[in-house]
């Protein structure tokens, strides 16, 4: 592991996680050798116990709901896999779990280290002969047991059955505690034990006897690892979400295991703590990300659904932040279900049929609305998660209000409303960077504006493309001269220091919002006081023809030359006239933006910085329109009218 990420990662922490990182540390060494190999927790019985409610749910699907459930069983049956904007190589129906996939890398096609390897020893970081580790972690998350055990139980599938025995048995083969990549992370353990959980809930006591052995040797490892090497501190993001979840619903289906009582006390009184803290008061996440927030809400309305059935519900307040947050991705989401992507998005799920999902968030929304006992629409596609956790009966989005509304303790201000014929979405961020001292999912993209015309996007954030193998990209995708704000000499707002941490983070304020007809909102941040000397305040209005966009600079600073960027989407064509850029799809306009002088360039593609790219998915870029004008700040500022 490189020292520079030490040293980064040093930069974030206080004296108390400094102590907590030396003993995790020492915790690893300690049971390298006395905590490994399976005796250590087989554990007889009948267990684990089914989540209360699960099968009369699945049971209940409607036949729309049946058939995409089967059609997913199908695609696993068939040996195909594809996450991550990537195809895993199809295997044969007859060895669909062969030992060597748990450790597959489908990008470049090696292998990450498995039973040969102390989990502690994978440098997954910094490597460069293999992709990024995410991909072998989404394989061995199990999610593809989850559309099979709900297949079997709907139709009665034998092969189903079948392929969860074999996957079940394979993975315990290949991954004897805690040896390879599979326990490197405590998120990936509790998202593996939740798959399990799920199918053994649907079709445990179809099972071969010695498969649910093995389920419960899992089990009782994994909790033994979430307990003893938790996310803390400035770690304790999502990743916290779902370990707290995973000792949940572990400590709920085996309550034989030592200490579960406890445990699943301890579990749920922090999973409430967590609602509180990762939840803003006015719904927002505080990752400043809405697909993370929805995971974190995913997960949380697992564990709460199966505390209501327990008898020992969620505390009002925690039940309530869950439904705000359903109010606040109906005002981001557009009514056929997209959401507006808002810093990293690795398309992590809790509960999933495996297959493409482009309304995960406003799923997840219509389940927390229906919990809570709030408005919300169920999602654009038929859902295993839906069929748990709740779908209300209109789609978020649809039933939003027009007008204006501002979340003012996550930082956005959205306006959906008509201009001259045409309906318009606008999402403006004046939020924090993100949550706790590294914001590992935040982007730099303070003041930055999203934009959709007619229910499709216009003016957009770039997306996330990679993680830890992104490089470059990585920090392209999350800096400032990639989204919808103003730049000035190339700099970030805020300063990258890793491919999860910042160095600097930038404050942002709304100074003032004014609603009406020509409603008016203005925020600004210190990104560039200290090397710069200057303010930048962002002001937008609504006027007759369309919206002003106006960027002034305060502060002792010399004039300073800027560069305000606009990111359109792929699917978007650019034509320059002077200071005038015409903006159309497939032919037919859709906006034009009027600039104060002719100093545009125009580019989509090409190396970071060279033109613009937005990644549509993790894994995947696409090359497209970046309009970029620069030129000097002047006392009155920079107006470009974005005409409808």
């Amino acid at each position: 592991m490189s020292l520079s990420w030490y040293v980064n990662r040093l930069r974030g922490m206080g004296p108390r996680e400094a102590g907590h990182r030396l003993v995790a540390k020492l915790k690893q060494e300690r049971s390298r050798r006395r905590h490994e190999g399976w005796h250590r927790f087989e554990r007889t019985g009948s267990g684990p116990l089914p989540l209360p409610g699960v099968r009369a749910a699945v049971s209940g699907a409607s036949a729309e709901e049946r058939a995409a459930i089967a059609a997913a069983a199908a695609a696993v049956l068939g040996g195909r896999f594809c996450a991550l904007g990537q195809e895993w190589p199809r295997r044969e129906t007859a060895d669909l779990f062969p030992r060597s996939v748990w450790r597959l890398d489908p990008v470049t096609g090696g292998a990450w280290p498995g039973a040969d390897a102390y989990c502690f020893d994978i440098d997954y970081r910094h490597t460069d002969t293999l992709g990024d580790i995410k991909y072998v972690w989404e394989f061995n998350r199990l999610q593809m047991l989850q559309p099979l055990a709900a297949h079997a139980l709907l139709s009665g599938d034998e092969a189903s059955v079948q392929a969860i025995d074999r996957a079940i048995a394979s993975w315990h083969e290949a991954n004897p505690p805690f040896r390879g990549v599979g326990w490197s992370s405590g998120i990936e353990v509790a998202l593996r034990a939740i798959s399990l959980i799920f199918a053994a809930s649907l079709v445990g006591d179809a099972l071969r006897p010695a498969t649910m052995a093995r389920l419960r040797a899992i089990l009782s490892a994994s909790v033994f690892w979430l307990d003893r090497f938790p996310s803390r501190f400035s770690s304790a993001n999502n990743h916290l979400t779902a370990e707290l979840a995973g000792t949940y619903l572990i400590a709920w289906a085996m309550p034989d295991l030592p200490n579960m009582i406890s445990t699943r006390a301890a579990a749920r009184e922090n999973l409430v703590a967590e609602t509180l803290k990762q939840i803003l008061r006015d719904g927002v996440g505080a990752e400043q990300s809405p697909s993370y927030a929805a995971f974190s809400v995913e997960l949380l309305l697992l564990c709460a659904t199966v505390a209501r059935e327990s008898g020992t519900p969620f505390p009002d307040e925690a039940v309530s932040r869950l439904g705000r947050f359903a109010e606040f991705a109906g005002w981001i989401t557009s009514a056929s279900g997209t959401t507006v992507p808002i810093g990293d998005d690795d398309e992590g799920r809790a509960i999933t049929l495996c297959q493409p999902e482009q309304a995960y968030v406003a799923s997840v929304a219509a389940a927390a609305a229906a919990f809570a006992g709030g408005p919300s629409a169920p999602p654009a596609l038929p859902q295993l998660r839906n069929l748990l956790l709740g779908k209300p009966a209109t789609r978020p989005g649809a039933g939003a209000s027009s007008g204006l509304r501002t979340f003012e303790a996550g930082g956005y201000t959205v306006w959906r409303g008509g201009c001259n014929g045409r309906e318009l979405h606008l999402v403006f961020d004046h939020g924090p960077l993100g949550y706790l001292s590294i914001a590992a999912h935040a982007h730099a993209d303070a003041l930055s504006m999203m934009l959709s015309v007619d229910g499709l996007p216009v003016l957009v954030d770039p997306g996330t493309y990679l993680y830890q193998s992104g490089g470059v990209w990585r920090d392209w995708f999350r800096g400032t001269r990639a989204h919808n704000t103003l730049g000035i000499g190339g700099a970030d707002q805020s300063l990258i220091s890793g491919p999860f941490n910042w160095s600097h983070k930038a404050v942002a304020r709304l100074d003032e919002v004014r609603d009406g007809d020509n409603w008016f909102a203005a925020a600004s941040h210190d990104g560039y006081e200290k090397r710069f000397g200057v303010r930048h305040q962002r002001t937008l209005e609504k006027v007759p023809e369309g919206l002003a966009i106006t960027d002034r600079l305060f502060g002792s600073g010399a004039p300073q030359v800027a560069e305000v960027p606009f990111q359109l989407a792929p699917d978007l064509r650019a034509e320059l006239d002077g200071r005038m850029v015409s903006v159309s799809r497939a032919g037919a306009p859709v906006v034009r933006l009027e600039f104060p002088s002719p100093r545009i360039v125009m580019a989509a593609g090409g190396e970071p910085g060279a033109g613009g790219w937005v990644s549509p998915g993790f894994g995947l870029k696409l090359p497209s329109v970046r309009i970029s004008w620069r030129g000097p700040v002047g006392p009155d500022g920079v107006r470009v009218s974005v005409l409808i």
